[in-house]
């Protein structure tokens, strides 16, 4: 069986494309069609209500793309929302947490894991959660953030103040001898290089993204409905504001030309 019905992602922003760079690697027949919220970045400031609210006109959206599965890349609606997602849709929907607690947990030495992310990421408790099922011994550290996803979406990558707002906001996981974080967000991993710096070499830093794409993987092999045809997947791009920039920050993610973005209308 194949099924070239393509595989719908949103994020808030242009952090979820982080979960597309995987899908390449992992899915690269996968026909893909990609929601950024950018008229409505960021999500972590939000009530659960509001994000709930986001996160369903989000699937609706890409259901009118004729999708066959649905990745919720934002960590912040996958903590808040994805239950009742799961109720609302009969496409099968997977988010970020428990991919990324499952490898936090399969990789920790000394069972100390900690978890960075929006203020209602860290607030919900969805990571302390799905790490303690796994294994109630671990011990789990959260730091909100809130101050990344703006820089990230500014493309303030490289800049002194997004090193010194790291310092802060780090400090004290450095405090509590976490041996492995979880990047709770998918804007974070454009930060890698300055986290690596302010962690040190022997954290290791984990990202839900390719945990994400080997579900689902498992879920349309299993279900029969990977894409058996063609080479390599064609890609969609929407946003819901400032395609341009959504350009020039996106193509940092990819490591790559984005050749179109459209806006949703």
């Amino acid at each position: 069986m194949s099924d070239s019905r393509p595989i719908g992602i949103f994020d808030s922003g242009v952090g979820g494309l982080t979960v597309v760079a995987k899908m390449q690697e992992i899915l690269p027949k996968e026909n893909l069609v990609y929601f950024g919220d950018t008229a409505r970045v960021p999500y972590g400031t939000k009530s659960k209500e509001t994000v709930t609210k986001f996160s369903v006109e989000n699937v609706e959206f890409l259901m009118e793309h004729n999708v066959k599965l649905v990745i919720v890349a934002c960590n912040t609606a996958s903590s808040l929302s994805l239950d009742f997602l799961k109720r609302c849709f009969k496409v099968p929907i997977i988010g970020v947490i428990e991919p990324g607690a499952r490898e936090a947990a399969s990789v920790t030495r000394n069972d100390r894991i900690g978890v960075i992310g929006t203020h209602a990421t860290v607030s919900s408790g969805a990571y302390e959660k799905a790490i303690k099922k796994i294994n109630p011994r671990y011990s789990v550290f959260t730091q909100a953030c809130p101050l990344f996803v703006p820089l990230v979406e500014e493309g303030w990558v490289d800049k002194a103040v997004t090193d010194s707002v790291a310092q802060i906001y780090l400090k004290p996981l450095k405090r509590r001898s976490v041996d492995t974080l979880i990047l709770g967000c998918t804007h974070y991993p454009i930060l890698r290089g300055v986290l690596r710096k302010n962690m040190g070499q022997g954290v290791i830093l984990i990202d839900s993204a390719r945990e994400v794409a080997r579900e689902a993987r498992e879920i349309l092999d299993a279900s029969g409905l990977l894409n058996g045809s063609g080479s390599k997947g064609k890609y969609k791009f929407f946003v819901s504001d400032e395609p341009n920039r959504f350009i020039r920050i996106g193509e940092q993610f990819l490591k790559k030309r984005i050749n179109c973005v459209k806006r949703a209308v």
